[in-house]
């Protein structure tokens, strides 16, 4: 929405779509083959929707394609009325459906401050024609001016819509790129903060070796251990450093998680052993569970139209005895779909899960409504319990099917 087509196969969907609302002018064109109007009545009639549709179009496609600026819109506006009204008196009622069109008309292409009142100059227009015909007076408020009313203002908020989403998208976009830059700078900072002292030392050692080197080959030697020595850390510390960029925390995606459900109009129910932090994982183990908790509450957010979302953080422990951490997010929502294939969010998810040898376990939420998504992970040895209260309990049955 909002965006002009990219490819011909768009371009002919948007076309369908508008020309598929020609089907009101059925009635017109229906008294055109099938009324006993005269031969010039017909030809008024065809030239006069035959230009109609023409100028409809036009004025419609290149507000898709391109922005048009106000003066040939009025002036095709104009045409569009007096052909409504034209025909309309002369021909007979059926003909005031065109005002629908020319209400809808305005309402896309103008702005909000003039549409508002376009939409009701032209609703005016149609009353006054309608009065014409005795026959109709006593439904065609109901039957022309009320759709003719409602439809342009309709039009004036969807267009409103479309200008919203691509503001929304802009400004994502410039979020995104703002983020992006603010990472590249904070990850420049630490690598400076790493590198500077440690790469500076090493180039003082380099000089210092080459000039012990010809007189002083033991304490060249020295040097270059030291030399080795401080590269060997230089290298582990720009490591750390990228490793712990690029690694989710739990308690960083909990917070994005309650910021979102509650943007979203979701009551989150959040476990206390969740919230406690420290829960004894490593970090390969904490990162997997951390993105298992970004992408089901994504998916909560997106796809389930839940009212309710819990989060809970349990121990469990499998039938060979080891230990689990395992991470259960439950809604109340449409639950889990029937094709029975996982999405890329769900399918990169197992990836990371089996990467830190967990696993993923997705259905119907127990209570028969709402969708369950369940991440395991296994304990660091030593690690410490997810919670001062947690009993050990067993692990229970597997959920059945992915959604």
């Amino acid at each position: 929405m909002g965006q002009p087509p990219a490819t011909r196969r768009q371009a002919v969907a948007k076309a369908m779509w508008i020309a598929v609302w020609m089907l009101y002018l059925a009635g017109p064109v229906a008294e055109l083959f099938t009324g006993d109007a005269s031969v010039a009545a017909r030809v008024l009639g065809g030239t006069g929707l035959a230009l109609f549709v023409v100028a409809y179009f036009t004025l419609v496609y290149r507000h898709m394609w391109r922005r048009v600026t106000l003066p040939p819109i009025y002036g095709v506006l104009g045409v569009l009325l007096v052909l409504s009204a034209v025909l309309s008196w002369f021909l007979g009622p059926s003909w005031l459906v065109l005002f629908i069109f020319t209400s809808v008309a305005s309402g896309i292409v103008l702005p909000w401050q003039h549409a508002r009142w376009t939409v009701p100059a032209a609703t005016v227009v149609l009353l006054a024609v309608g009065m014409r015909f005795a026959e109709i007076r006593g439904y065609y408020l109901f039957a022309y001016g009320l759709p003719a009313m409602g439809s342009g203002f309709t039009m004036v908020g969807v267009q409103y819509l479309i200008r919203t989403t691509k503001e929304l998208r802009a400004a994502r976009e410039e979020v995104a790129r703002l983020a992006a830059n603010e990472e590249r700078l904070r990850l420049a900072r630490d690598l400076h903060d790493l590198l500077g002292h440690s790469l500076s030392l090493i180039t003082l050692k380099s000089e210092l070796a080459g000039r012990m080197l010809p007189d002083k080959p033991g304490a060249a030697a020295s040097q270059v251990a030291d030399i080795e020595r401080v590269s060997r850390q230089a290298l582990v510390d720009v490591r750390e450093a990228v490793t712990g960029y690029r690694r989710p925390r739990l308690a960083v995606e909990l917070a994005g998680a309650r910021a979102a459900l509650r943007t979203a109009g979701i009551t989150a129910a959040v476990d206390a052993a969740l919230e406690a932090g420290h829960h004894g994982l490593a970090a390969d183990e904490e990162g997997a569970l951390a993105w298992a908790l970004r992408e089901s509450v994504t998916n909560v957010v997106r796809h389930s139209g839940a009212g309710r979302c819990e989060l809970l953080l349990t121990e469990e422990w499998e039938a060979d005895e080891r230990r689990y951490l395992c991470l259960t997010v439950l809604d109340d929502g449409a639950g889990p779909s029937r094709v029975q294939h996982d999405g890329n969010g769900l399918t990169g998810l197992r990836e990371r899960l089996a990467l830190a040898d967990g696993r993923l376990e997705t259905g119907p939420a127990p209570r028969g409504r709402g969708f369950a998504l369940r991440a395991f992970v296994p304990f660091a040895p030593g690690g410490r319990q997810a919670g001062a209260d947690t009993e050990p309990v067993a692990s229970p049955a597997p959920l059945n099917g992915p959604a």
